[in-house]
């Protein structure tokens, strides 16, 4: 007779939490039909009918159905949507919603165990994986996107699911659309942040300059000149007519070095600088011109 495997009752016992993890969430994971060929995932966000899920998954605006986990399915309308983080908000007809627990992506590690938690078909999916990295990734709106990579296996329809942490908590929405072969989520500070404000304003608002720009290397005497090492800076290429740049007086040659007391050395620092809040309000920017720093006041516009 063989030997009982010494370590069979670990097994069993991470075996039966796992089961245990994924059918707890699965009570706020939801069937998101949207598109005509598969169906996707969402999550619950509110018990009176919101949902969250990947904008890629959302390809028509009307006759938007959710299963609910108890079996039923009910109708949905799309509340609001954002290309450039790949969220999407929808109200299902429904009340009563279980809603999970959300975590956070800073209490996770490279390497701790995620699972991705779906319904594409009606009941609950999982695959079992671990953080691979926290990284970077291009959106359909070619805007640069922080997410976390994982090994998890993101079959068809598990895109819009939860990616769920060791403790049972949702720390992200899964997305194949985001990095070609690679298992990629929406951290769950970002779907925060978005849903606000599809459910203020039913868009997201993001600042507007109006110019051309290209990362530059900044010479010594330059920062020597702004008091601080700085290695790059973004340099003014172009001008659109009528927009907030040419109303301040920002001309071709001009270098972006900072706005606000904080530094702008690339294209993600500006982006990260003009958030919605800036919108409509004025902010100090610091431009090198002629070799010589000068600062400016630019009343930030909207990105239409």
């Amino acid at each position: 007779m063989a030997t009982p495997f010494s370590g069979a009752g670990v097994l069993r016992g991470l075996s039966e939490d796992l089961v245990g993890l994924v059918a707890s969430v699965a009570t706020s994971v939801v069937q998101v039909d949207a598109r005509d060929r598969q169906t996707a995932s969402g999550a619950v966000w509110s018990a009176d009918g919101l949902i969250v899920t990947a904008d890629h998954v959302v390809q028509r605006e009307e006759g938007i159905h959710v299963g609910l986990p108890d079996g039923r399915t009910v109708n949905a309308t799309l509340v609001g949507r954002d290309p450039n983080t790949d969220v999407a908000l929808l109200r299902a007809e429904a009340t009563g919603l279980s809603v999970p627990s959300w975590g956070d992506v800073a209490e996770l590690g490279v390497g701790q165990l995620v699972l991705a938690v779906a319904r594409p078909s009606g009941k609950p999916m999982a695959t079992i994986g671990v953080v691979s990295a926290f990284t970077t990734a291009s959106t359909r709106r070619g805007q640069t996107l922080d997410v976390v990579q994982t090994d998890v296996t993101l079959y068809p329809g598990f895109s819009g699911g939860a990616l769920v942490d060791a403790h049972g908590h949702i720390v992200g929405l899964n997305s194949s659309a985001l990095a070609r072969g690679i298992s990629t989520a929406i951290g769950v500070g970002t779907v925060r942040r978005v849903v606000g404000a599809l459910t203020t304003s039913g868009r997201v608002k993001r600042g507007y300059l109006g110019v051309g720009l290209q990362p530059v290397p900044l010479p010594a005497q330059i920062q020597q000149a702004l008091g601080r090492e700085q290695a790059t800076g973004l340099l003014v290429l172009g001008v659109e007519p009528s927009s907030p740049a040419e109303a301040a007086g920002l001309i071709l040659g001009d270098i972006l070095v900072g706005v606000g007391g904080s530094v702008i050395a690339d294209m993600d620092d500006l982006q990260a600088e003009l958030s919605g809040e800036r919108v409509g309000q004025s902010a100090l920017f610091q431009v090198v011109r002629g070799g010589q720093p000068q600062t400016m006041n630019v009343v930030v516009g909207e990105r239409q």
